[in-house]
């Protein structure tokens, strides 16, 4: 019996899985197994040109216990999920001759390695077939061409707004899968990258995460049950902020440096896909519908819209958005190892940036704001490589999220589509604006 093969990359969930219902269509189509498959790729264990270690204990914590949840969530339906460790390149065509299938079926990611990975499975021999589903509007739907979009994000809402856009409605979970291929124990045993343990494997690299403490006085205390990674604690999470006053005081909370309501926290989530943009967009829209809209909810919205001009940004610059220079004429940014060092454990000498460092080190997260604050003292201050700043980021932070992240660094460095030539925070403008007794810095520089 021939199957259908299925690829979860950064879609993590059940509910709104377009890419997963065209797989489950074409297996029912062609009465195949369907078989689920991740794949974590050596290169996120490996040191960085920077130094250290791509994916930190905190990410990987995070996004095993995604994978984790997910697997429940499958075992539950009569599937299962098969967590392949090795190249995509490699792993994902051996495991498509084991089960005789010649069709991978996966969401479509537009940042260079993503697309490297599914151009590889091309020159296998793989018929890929690989659905945008990351955004809150279809770049088919934008009022202008990917290649024409505005360079200025408030032309890019404002022409959306304008057209009166909106999301999709997001798709149910499905009750009922197609069942796995019945290949023997003995023949999965033989598969490059798969081993009976995997989930234990990836989980046992979480070992030197950061104390327990630490993660109580954590913005995003990712170690307790309601922050957990997985759909589940998503949509939990998701139902618990949209009542009544937390979104309609989002406006005026978003830039507090602590507090585990001042902000929606779904970044998480949304990096690793346990929940979709258009499921928030749709519970948020009903919020309003309940309880009316505010610019609170606005701003909610405005976010999400950051988001998707991040990944547009990506579909008109493509690699270019990771070349030294960015998008702008500046010369080649220098870097200084022992400053940038010294930004990284939170030694710059600078508290309000050292704060923020250590959070993000202890715990993995750290607020909107300070992540703007710090990024700006690294560029502006210290003059070192925004490219070894996102790196960190890409690192440390669990929500971490290739096309936010890259769109932000150049934002701030000013070698994005901003008009301005950078975005220096003044370090002792925003301690007085935004810590201006010093509590926030106290939690993170006594210890």
């Amino acid at each position: 019996m021939s199957t259908t093969l299925f690829w979860f990359r950064n879609d993590l969930r059940l509910h709104d899985q377009r890419a997963l219902k065209q797989a489950i269509e074409h297996a029912q189509a062609h009465q195949q197994a369907l078989l689920l498959v991740y794949v974590h790729e050596p290169v996120q264990d490996a040191p960085t040109a920077w130094g250290f270690r791509r994916m930190s204990a905190h990410r990987r914590r995070f996004v095993a216990d995604t994978l984790q949840d997910l697997q429940n969530a499958l075992v539950a339906l009569g599937q299962r999920l098969i967590l392949l460790h090795g190249p995509v390149a490699q792993v994902l065509p051996a495991c498509a001759r084991l089960v005789q299938a010649d069709t991978v079926f996966c969401e479509d990611i537009a940042a260079p390695e993503e697309e490297a990975q599914v151009q590889a499975l091309i020159n296998a021999g793989l018929t890929v077939k690989s659905l945008w589903q990351s955004s809150l509007i279809e770049p088919n739907a934008l009022p202008f061409e990917a290649e024409n979009m505005p360079q200025v994000f408030t032309e890019f809402r404002q022409r959306i707004e304008s057209a009166r856009l909106q999301p999709l409605a997001p798709l149910p979970a499905p009750t009922q899968l197609p069942s796995p291929p019945s290949e023997p124990s003995s023949a999965w045993a033989s598969l490059p990258g798969w081993t009976e343990d995997a989930f234990t494997q990836l989980q046992a690299h979480t070992e030197d995460n950061a104390q327990e403490d630490a993660h109580a006085r954590s913005n995003f205390p990712y170690t307790q049950t309601a922050y957990r990674g997985g759909e589940t604690s998503a949509l939990a999470h998701l139902q618990s902020y949209l009542t009544p006053p937390w979104p309609d005081r989002y406006k005026q909370t978003r830039n507090a440096l602590q507090g585990q309501h001042t902000s929606s926290h779904w970044s998480p989530w949304l990096a690793t896909g346990a929940v979709s943009a258009r499921r928030i967009w749709a519970d948020l829209h009903a919020y309003e519908q309940t309880h009316g809209n505010n610019d609170g909810t606005y701003w909610l919205w405005f976010e999400l819209l950051w988001r998707d001009n991040f990944r547009m940004l990506h579909l008109q610059h493509g690699p270019q958005l990771y070349a030294a220079r960015g998008l702008s004429n500046l010369p080649k940014p220098s870097h200084f190892p022992k400053d940038f060092a010294r930004w990284c454990n939170g030694q710059t000498g600078e508290p309000i940036v050292d704060a923020g460092m250590r959070e993000l080190a202890a715990t993995g997260f750290t607020s909107n704001r300070m992540r703007q604050i710090v990024a700006s003292f690294l560029v502006h201050d210290l003059s070192c490589d925004w490219r070894a700043g996102a790196a960190w980021f890409e690192s440390q932070l669990v929500d971490f999220d290739v096309c936010s992240n890259q769109g932000n660094w150049l934002y701030v460095s000013g070698r994005g589509t901003d008009p301005r030539v950078g975005r220096r925070f003044n370090p002792t403008k925003q301690t007085q604006d935004h810590d201006p007794q010093g509590r926030y810095q106290k939690v993170w520089l006594a210890r």
